[in-house]
């Protein structure tokens, strides 16, 4: 037989080529992998209207030793801001740009203008959207709030490949019945990847839910070989208030002494602690809150009743935190992973009512707690929460928008640190991505991308340095009110008197003394700076909205 070497030296080579293709071509996506697997994870954490002091680690009485672990491998910071209330803090924090910016100017409402259309515009870009452009698992389970009208302004089509929660700013704990507030009743949808889901009344608690859907994501995205973001978004301890009865029961009793003395020993501990610096004010004694003392004895029960339950909620969630770092652990991710916490605002005051006969926003259906209440912390206690600053949710003053912040990596994050930061939720979204190696999109899907206008946290969580180097100044404005932070300076006016105040927060965290009067030049330097990053940023003066005040928060149109 006659044999055609030239043929078979033909097959042999493109065999031989062949194979080397292959392997390249496995080793390629080898390497990829392990690029991948190698990138760190990322998990997110926010509480809803819970105060800078509520966590243990911040000074609290209350119990919370899964965050403490975290605090005391990691690092707090002593300043931290985010946008004072819950939908346009969560439009900034998943975008990374400024509220109206990102189209959530006042709430999630539509108020009929861009910067207020009250759902997330496709130009700011989500965490969700860049973290899977990057080759992440994208995954969320809790609150949205930042668009639930649409289909396409849901979670599922604004980059989350699963989503378990709410799309609106409340729900019960123990079922998904209509909020009994407002003309109508405020509605709830419970959602898992795009399907409404229809739990039969108190067969779950809401807080354990977020927990235990977040586990079984991470169990499930193991089987990927990919880095992971998860954006875990409790709602706790927003109200109702409304907790499991095992919960209550561990603080009964804790809260006799009352707010007056609770808020003495929270300072001390925040001074032994270094969060609060030795040479910082502390905010003067709210008026409208009530002495403890010269409380009635039945007064002080309805009270107490209230924060035991807060407290239990506020328990709840670390436990829920808890279950998230067992399985990172369990999964052997954990020496890979950053986690971030933080709160979405400060503790709700404002509309302290103190005759519980007039309050609003409260079912009688059972005692505080259970599922057929309805109530909420109020001012009295929220004075205690936001120990040691001033005023409350929605407001421009400290107490509104400080967080704690609590940042855990293992080796790379300095155990036990305490600095001062000064962060902002819009630098969230650049740390995150420098972190994973991301480039931020100037194009994605077609639409051209809002820059980033934060700041990397990384030299101060990484590089040890003590605050963030901005280069530019910190501006808030929300239904009126306004404030600018740059360096030791914070000008803050309230809405409607708009008269600016100055306060130096390297001594007057406390905001006791105004100094304007004595700074006509840094006014009129950080109001100037102030109404041109309005002007740039989309921003519409306050009063030419007419607001319904029967709505929570209110439907609008522009006057004519």
């Amino acid at each position: 037989m006659k044999i055609n070497i030239k043929n078979t030296m033909n097959t042999k080579l493109k065999n031989i080529l062949l194979s080397f293709l292959v392997s390249g071509t496995v080793s390629f996506y080898q390497s990829n992998a392990q690029n991948n697997s190698s990138k760190p994870n990322i998990i997110l954490i926010m509480v809803d209207d819970m105060g800078y002091s509520d966590l243990g680690n911040y000074g609290s009485e209350i119990s919370t030793p899964n965050l403490d672990r975290l605090a005391k491998e990691g690092t707090r910071l002593r300043e931290f801001y985010n946008n004072s209330i819950c939908a346009p803090t969560r439009a900034s924090l998943l975008t990374g740009q400024y509220q109206h910016k990102a189209g959530v100017g006042f709430f999630d409402v539509n108020l009929g203008l861009p910067a207020y259309q009250g759902y997330l515009n496709k130009e700011s870009l989500t965490l969700g959207e860049v973290f899977r452009s990057g080759g992440y698992s994208t995954l969320l389970s809790g609150k949205w709030h930042v668009g639930s009208e649409d289909q396409a302004q849901w979670p599922n089509q604004r980059g989350f490949d699963k989503f378990y929660g709410i799309l609106k700013g409340a729900s019960n704990y123990f079922d998904t019945k209509p909020l009994p507030f407002g003309k109508t009743p405020y509605p709830v949808k419970l959602i898992r990847n795009n399907e409404e889901l229809h739990p039969k009344d108190d067969s779950y608690y809401f807080t354990d839910e977020i927990g235990n859907n977040a586990v079984t994501f991470l169990e499930e995205q193991n089987k990927e070989n990919k880095p992971f973001f998860l954006y875990l978004a409790f709602t706790a301890p927003h109200w109702p208030l409304q907790a499991k009865p095992v919960d209550i029961a561990k603080y009964r009793g804790k809260f006799d002494e009352g707010w007056d003395v609770l808020r003495e020993k929270r300072i001390e501990k925040l001074k032994a602690s270094g969060i609060l610096p030795a040479n910082q004010t502390v905010s003067a004694r709210d008026p409208e809150v009530p002495e403890w003392s010269k409380l009635t004895y039945d007064e002080k029960q309805f009270w107490k009743a209230k924060m035991e339950v807060y407290a239990a909620m506020v328990d709840n969630m670390d436990q829920n935190v808890g279950k998230v770092l067992n399985k990172i652990k369990e999964l052997k991710k954990d020496k890979n992973t950053l986690i971030i916490f933080i709160s979405d605002n400060g503790a709700q005051g404002g509309f302290n009512t103190y005759n519980p006969l007039g309050r609003g926003l409260v079912r009688n259906d059972g005692p505080v707690g259970t599922s057929g209440s309805f109530d909420y912390q109020e001012q009295n206690w929220a004075y205690l929460s936001n120990t040691p600053l001033q005023q409350y949710k929605n407001n421009m003053h400290e107490g509104g928008f400080s967080s704690p912040f609590i940042a855990w990596f293992p080796s790379k994050i300095k155990a036990g640190r305490i600095d001062k930061g000064t962060g902002h939720i819009i630098d969230l979204a650049p740390t995150f991505y420098e972190l994973a190696g991301i480039e931020y999109p100037k194009n994605l899907n077609g639409v051209n991308s809002n820059p980033l206008p934060g700041k990397s946290l990384l030299p101060v969580l990484f590089d040890n340095a003590s605050e963030v180097n901005r280069g530019a100044p910190l501006f808030w404005e929300r239904a009126g009110n306004r404030a600018v932070r740059e360096g030791k300076w914070k000008l803050v006016s309230i809405y409607p008197s708009y008269e600016w105040e100055l306060y130096n927060l390297e001594t007057d965290r406390g905001e006791t003394t105004n100094v304007a009067a004595q700074n006509p030049g840094i006014v009129n330097e950080l109001s100037a700076k102030y109404f041109d990053w309005a002007d740039k940023t989309g921003v519409v003066e306050y009063s030419k909205f007419k607001l319904k005040p029967e709505t929570m928060p209110g439907g609008a149109a522009l006057k004519k």
